[in-house]
């Protein structure tokens, strides 16, 4: 992605957004999905309760690189972190255990934490450029279908959002599998 394609997409103001601690939305591997900065209490709430999501729940966080995610969790041994790695950047999540200063807000009532090095273009632009994680949770209410357009995005949230990134999403017909890293098991399909 270019420096233009950046600022068409309408990156830096997404940024801006994210630094007030606003909520904004863009496209992932299949649908859209909401996102905030996660260390912020504050936006975390208002995204809950704009889906009806409860905290127990817990969210999943996209990033550019692993390295962006290495402060949220605790490496599995060498064997075990090998598939995860090997799969990323791609449309694979992953529930990884979660480092001790996670705050709850984002593992919910669980001692792991759902991550996933996105390939997604867009999505992965926009974690580079604000420097770490997104929360990312699908764009919907709790129990109805995830938006897969921008339009819908906005028919379902609007004001509640600062900035929809306009894009295509990138083809998956279900949102990403996640599979839990210490087992390997799949947990969503």
């Amino acid at each position: 992605m270019t420096a233009g394609d950046l600022r068409r997409w309408g990156l830096p103001r997404a940024i801006r957004c994210l630094e007030r601690g606003e909520l904004i939305a863009y496209p992932t591997e299949a649908v859209y999905g909401l996102g905030c900065d996660p260390l912020d209490r504050q936006a975390v709430a208002r995204l809950l309760a704009l889906k009806r999501r409860p905290v127990s729940k817990g969210l999943i966080l996209i990033a550019a690189d692993f390295r962006q995610l290495a402060p949220y969790i605790r490496p599995l041994p060498p064997q075990r972190m090998a598939p995860v790695l090997a799969s990323w950047p791609g449309p694979h999540t992953w529930l990884l255990p979660a480092s001790p200063a996670v705050p709850e807000w984002l593992r919910g009532a669980h001692s792991t934490l759902a991550v996933r090095v996105t390939a997604h273009p867009l999505a992965a632009a926009l974690c580079r450029a604000w420097g770490g994680p997104l929360v990312s949770t699908s764009a919907n209410r709790a129990g109805q279908p995830p938006a897969t357009c921008a339009l819908r995005v906005r028919c379902l949230f609007h004001p509640h959002l600062c900035c929809v990134l306009p894009g295509p999403t990138g083809g998956l017909e279900r949102p990403t599998p996640i599979r839990d890293g210490r087992s390997g098991r799949q947990v969503r399909i």
